[in-house]
């Protein structure tokens, strides 16, 4: 998109927004809100761009502006979209009963506007600013040997390390991760958004993740947004080990379990060598393998899967919605949204994510370190 239609329609949707609340607004509320209008319409599409035109760090500080702009945008549009049902509604119930109109209501609704906005720009801030929770579960598989009986997936997913997320960040979720224990790490792409030149400090923490059979990751589409070949090559040089359409074999007790990785289902339009592919990622896997494990970036990687023959697949993507409202809209691209569900044969657990895209906002949709156990059927 232009720059010209980005800035234009961030003015039509904040003009709306005004047209639609300043006239009723009480006195002392309007000057204050047409401010922020005013500086939202010009902030929210810069920090989409800012880096067209600077440099770190100044495009980082122009981006975190902007981002947070963005964040109260979006609440006030939502806001100001309810506000104008709820005036329909109440218009129709005082048309039918004059008696039950309320007083006051377009003042009292249109003050409210701005107020519940803030409130959830600073909820949603807090909540994604913190380091992620950490989320238990445990998933059946039938016919699971005694040896892999509590073996353990800890899950990181959409960091996107860039612009409002650096190095410090990470490095709480490393110390978070390295605290469970797990027997592998398993992160499921969306890590960066940025080059290996503008992050590799950033990123550096990954090399300290600790577990007994070592980390694991695959590529997501933002990978493809920042130069997927040079990442993949970064964190190799870290000790991670990239699954591109490739399995492992990982043994405890004499059992033995395959843990298999795809690149991003979008790769091949980036990359046609990396055409997403459960079926290459098994070939040569042993066929007694007690349980198949495949890391796949986006949900709809699953009917595949399933296909394929593999037993959990872990993905991200979604950010479970990341805030509300539109928490309730991903289920239109994808075909789960967060926590665990079954198709046939398989399960897939999708995080919500261990950081956030955009905005710094989390609201209904908490981030999270997923630690996966699996357990007998």
């Amino acid at each position: 998109m232009s720059l010209l239609s980005l800035f234009g329609l961030s003015a039509l949707l904040h003009l709306y927004i005004g047209v639609r609340i300043v006239p009723a607004l009480s006195g002392p509320f309007t000057p204050w809100v047409l401010a922020l209008l005013l500086a939202s319409a010009v902030l929210t599409p810069l920090g989409l761009v800012a880096r067209r035109f600077a440099r770190p760090p100044l495009a980082d500080r122009l981006t975190w502006v902007g981002m947070l702009a963005m964040g109260m945008f979006s609440s006030l549009l939502v806001v100001t979209v309810l506000r104008d049902l709820v005036l329909l509604l109440a218009w129709a119930a005082g048309s039918a009963f004059p008696e039950l109109a309320p007083a006051d209501l377009a003042t009292t609704s249109a003050d409210a506007v701005p107020l519940l906005a803030l409130a959830a720009t600073l909820l949603g801030v807090f909540n994604a600013r913190k380091t992620a929770r950490i989320v238990s579960v445990d998933v059946p598989i039938a016919g699971l040997p005694a040896a892999l009986h509590g073996f353990t997936i800890a899950q990181i997913s959409d960091i996107h390390v860039g612009p409002t997320i650096k190095a410090p960040y990470l490095r709480g979720i490393v110390d978070a991760v390295n605290r469970l224990q797990a027997d592998v790490v398993a992160v499921t792409g969306d890590l960066v958004d940025g080059s290996v030149a503008e992050l590799r400090g950033h990123v550096a923490p990954l090399a300290d993740l600790v577990s007994r059979h070592g980390t694991f990751f695959v590529t997501g589409n933002h990978e493809y947004y920042s130069g997927a070949a040079s990442w993949v090559a970064e964190l190799r040089r870290l000790g991670v080990k990239v699954l591109m359409n490739q399995h492992v074999v990982l043994e405890r007790g004499g059992a033995e379990m395959v843990l298999a990785g795809i690149a991003d289902y979008s790769a091949h339009h980036f990359d046609p060598s990396q055409k997403s592919d459960p079926v290459a990622a098994l070939r040569g896997a042993p066929k007694d393998a007690a349980v198949r494990v495949l890391l796949a970036h986006q949900p709809r990687s699953a009917t595949a899967a399933e296909q394929a023959g593999f037993d959990l697949q872990l993905s991200g993507h979604t950010h479970g919605g990341q805030f509300l409202p539109w928490v309730f809209f991903v289920r239109f691209q994808q075909p789960f949204t967060a926590g665990l569900h079954r198709l046939g044969r398989l399960w897939v657990y999708v995080s919500r994510g261990t950081g956030y895209w955009g905005p710094p906002k989390r609201l209904g949709a908490p981030s999270e370190i997923t630690r996966l156990r699996l357990v007998p059927a």
